[in-house]
C-alpha cells in the first residue's frame, strides 16, 4: 500500500505522519506538494495537521483550492481512502468531503493536551483494530476544533453512524464536562457516508510510538493496512 501525505505551506505534522507510515509501518510514502495534482500512484491520502496557508481567511479555506486538494476530492469520489487530521479535518470540511465545520474552541483558547475518546463504530477499516465502546487516549492541539453542524446534519450523522470518535471521560462518560472544545455532541471524528473519508481533530500519529508515551493511535493505521493493504509486514513493532 502506498501513502501520500499532502504538504501545504504551513503544514507541521506532515513528517510526523510520514514517520508512522514509512518508518513504523514500513509502507511506501510520498510527500505531495500542494501544487502537485498527480495522485495516481497513491492508495491512501493523508491531509496532515498544521496551519495551511497560515490559516488566512479561516482554517483550511485556501487549501481547498490547491491542485492537490482538487485531486484528493477525485481520489475520494472514486472510493479511495482519505484521512484528514486536525487542520486536515478542517480542509476536508472546506472541500465538502465531510459535512459541518470546525469553529473556535468554546473557551477561545488553544488547547494542547491528551484526551480520552470513545470509539463508536468498528466496522470500518479505520477503527477495525479497536473495540466498540473502547476508550483510547490521543493528543489534541487546536484553537478551532469545535465541531459544528446544523440540526439536520447532526441527525444524519447519528442516523448513519458516521460519528467514529467522541470526547469522553476516562470511563467513557460522554457529557459537557468531558468535552474539551465545545464540539456538538462531543464529536471528535466523523466519516463520510461511504466510510472511505475520515476527519478527526485528535492526532493518532502522535500516539503511534511508545517513546512518545502511548500507542493507541497506531491501531487506526494498522486497521487500515490489515483491511485493504497488501504486503504488510507480519509484525509491526510499537
Amino acid at each position: 500500500m502506498k501513502f501520500g501525505v499532502i504538504v501545504f505551506p504551513g503544514s507541521n505534522c506532515d513528517r510526523d505522519v510520514a514517520y508512522v507510515t514509512r518508518d513504523l509501518l514500513q509502507q511506501p510514502t510520498r510527500m505531495i506538494w500542494h501544487e502537485d495534482s498527480d495522485l495516481s500512484d497513491v492508495d491512501v491520502v493523508i491531509v496532515p495537521g498544521g496551519f495551511s496557508y497560515g490559516d488566512y481567511l479561516r482554517c483550511g479555506a485556501i487549501a481547498r483550492f490547491s491542485p492537490a486538494m482538487r485531486s484528493v476530492v477525485d481520489h475520494a469520489n472514486r472510493g479511495k481512502y482519505v484521512l484528514g487530521i486536525c487542520n486536515g479535518f478542517q480542509v476536508l470540511t472546506e472541500a465538502r468531503l465531510l459535512p459541518g465545520a470546525l469553529v473556535r474552541n468554546r473557551d477561545l483558547h488553544f488547547i494542547c493536551d491528551r484526551v480520552p475518546l470513545k470509539v463508536e463504530r468498528t466496522n470500518l477499516p479505520w477503527t477495525s483494530h479497536y473495540q466498540s465502546g473502547e476508550v483510547i487516549t490521543l493528543p489534541i492541539a487546536h484553537g478551532e476544533g469545535s465541531y459544528y453542524a446544523d440540526a439536520d446534519t447532526l441527525k444524519a450523522l447519528e442516523d448513519h453512524h458516521q460519528i467514529l470518535f467522541r470526547y469522553c471521560s476516562a470511563d467513557g462518560t460522554i457529557d459537557s464536562a468531558n468535552n474539551p472544545n465545545g464540539s456538538l455532541q462531543n464529536i471528535a471524528g466523523i466519516c463520510n457516508l461511504q466510510g472511505n473519508v475520515l476527519g478527526m481533530m485528535p492526532h493518532p500519529e502522535r500516539a503511534a510510538d511508545s517513546v512518545l508515551g502511548g500507542t493507541d493511535g497506531i491501531q487506526l493505521f494498522r486497521g487500515l493496512l490489515e483491511t485493504i493493504g497488501e504486503g504488510v509486514p507480519a509484525k509491526i513493532t510499537d
